[in-house]
């Protein structure tokens, strides 16, 4: 297989591989779901050995980010939780495998990248308007954050990028709710603003990890390069022994 056929073939294999692992998660124990967690960093690993360093930064700045961001908004915020009450180990670099899933679709769909950004522009702005008047539960916070969302989307030069991560990122998030892996709590912690189960937002903080991934990236790319040519320099001549005064 070579060009678009290719790409779209890797961006449905992550997204069946992640449903995989939230389904077999929704049955596992805590050993189980490290087991998951090894398979998923695995398969990252493999990955990112097929990639160029530059793209390898971008990705695990995209883990960074999200990590902490889950970390955050988890287990210390509580504005959603896994159903173990942890941060299950697969999560990190399912982050990873996501970027890649939509760096893989928006590369497919190229010719087509005004079509996508207006379809997730107009997607993302309906879920806002329907979450805040018909759905079960009022989305405030989740409206709240769909404008960043289409900003990102009408301003940046990775727009394509951006939509091809909302549409993977929304179809995750609808079905990671309905079989139970993660739930997001009626109302923000200590702020009492109503937020939908998942919220429409939800897609511009994955978003967001994109977004400083793709800002970081060349910085950490020098602290790399920076690495790797100290570690592969020759050992400096030794100093002469001095004479006695």
């Amino acid at each position: 297989m070579r060009g678009e056929r290719a790409l779209l073939c890797t961006a449905a294999a992550i997204a069946v591989y992640l449903a995989c692992v939230l389904a077999a998660d929704h049955f596992s124990s805590r050993g189980e779901q490290l087991a998951l967690g090894a398979l998923t960093w695995l398969l990252l690993a493999a990955a990112l050995l097929r990639l160029r360093l530059e793209r390898v930064a971008q990705v695990l700045g995209v883990v960074v980010f999200a990590t902490v961001a889950e970390f955050t908004g988890s287990i210390l915020w509580g504005v959603y939780r896994y159903r173990l009450h942890n941060l299950p180990l697969f999560i990190p670099p399912a982050h990873g495998l996501v970027f890649l899933a939509g760096l893989a679709l928006s590369r497919a769909l190229r010719r087509y990248e005004r079509t996508l950004v207006a379809a997730a522009a107009a997607s993302a702005a309906c879920w806002a308007i329907l979450g805040l008047t018909v759905l079960g539960r009022t989305d405030l916070a989740g409206a709240v954050g769909v404008p960043l969302l289409l900003a990102f989307l009408v301003r940046s030069a990775n727009r394509g990028l951006y939509a091809s991560v909302f549409f993977l990122v929304a179809c995750l998030e609808f079905y990671g709710t309905a079989i139970g892996t993660w739930r997001w709590a009626a109302d923000l912690p200590g702020l009492g603003i109503p937020d939908g189960n998942p919220p429409s937002g939800v897609a511009s903080g994955y978003v967001w990890f994109d977004v400083m991934a793709l800002a970081t990236a060349p910085v950490a790319l020098r602290l790399l390069r920076a690495g790797a040519r100290r570690a592969h320099a020759p050992p400096g001549r030794p100093l002469p022994d001095s004479a006695p005064a």
